[in-house]
């Protein structure tokens, strides 16, 4: 197998980059504070590695997150609750 053909490794970002990740590309506010209480506490937050002490969060999980916290589209808030 070639070089050119191997597969990239997915990028992982830091527990501050991956919140300014979301914060940047969703909208979703998000800090880093958050995401430790979310890996502490709670599964509801994004999936992480560890490497060592250090919490690594793949984009794709960051990604896939975000997009759970937002709401679908609506046109007034009377269907918020018909969609919920």
């Amino acid at each position: 197998m070639s070089e050119s053909t191997d597969l990239v490794p997915e990028r992982m970002l830091r527990r501050a980059e991956a919140a300014k990740y979301v914060v940047a590309t969703y909208n979703v506010p998000c800090s880093p504070k958050t995401l430790a209480k979310l890996a502490c506490v709670s599964s509801e937050g994004p999936p992480f590695r560890l490497a060592g002490r250090f919490p690594l969060y793949p984009v794709s999980g960051l990604d896939d997150w975000a997009k759970k916290k937002i709401g679908p589209l609506v046109r007034s808030t009377s269907e918020v609750r018909r969609v919920a």
